[in-house]
């Protein structure tokens, strides 16, 4: 293992300290704190005007997610990863979707969810509740459904900065709409 003396850290624009920047405007551009976060219930509104069971709502950290959202100069810059959480009202899901190129993190804040996945003509189902983790891999379809009694909240982690936007089963009436 090299000593920090000799490690080459890939040169990435977002993580060099912007010219005459102290170091707390530096790292203060890199903190996303929650009173400055609003949730976006626009981000999928595509969905809940299609059906109001697919109403949910994203507040960004880290990115600007896979809903499809360009842009977002409230979140700090990621070159990895997104970070966000989402809001799942009682009784409301989010529908089967996959990723291509990206595997997708659950962690639940609160609330509980029944998750389920589809690959090959195969189907697994799993629930989640408080503190509970799953990394979905990508190529597989997922969709969650929140069936609590209130509002379900969680954060939601993509293994890629700008993901490709995901797509829905040919079947599935989503797939009809436009964006």
């Amino acid at each position: 293992m090299p000593d920090a003396s000799e490690f080459q850290r890939e040169k990435i624009e977002t993580y060099e300290r912007p010219e005459g920047a102290s170091l707390g405007d530096w790292i203060e551009s890199r903190v996303a704190r929650y009173e400055t976060r609003t949730l976006d219930w626009d981000a999928l509104k595509f969905q809940a005007d299609f059906d109001p069971k697919y109403k949910r709502a994203q507040m960004r950290y880290m990115g600007t997610g896979g809903a499809g959202i360009k842009k977002d100069d409230n979140s700090v810059p990621s070159e990895h990863f997104t970070f966000s959480t989402m809001i799942l009202p009682a009784g409301c899901e989010g529908p089967s979707h996959i990723h291509i190129d990206v595997e997708e993190v659950f962690f639940m804040l609160r609330g509980k969810i029944r998750l389920f996945m589809d690959i090959n003509g195969e189907h697994y189902e799993t629930f989640l509740g408080e503190r509970d983790l799953i990394s979905v891999p990508p190529g597989v379809f997922r969709g969650l459904e929140n069936i609590g009694q209130e509002e379900a909240a969680m954060v939601v982690m993509l293994g890629s900065t700008k993901p490709i936007t995901p797509t829905y089963p040919p079947d599935h009436p989503v797939s009809k709409i436009k964006r």
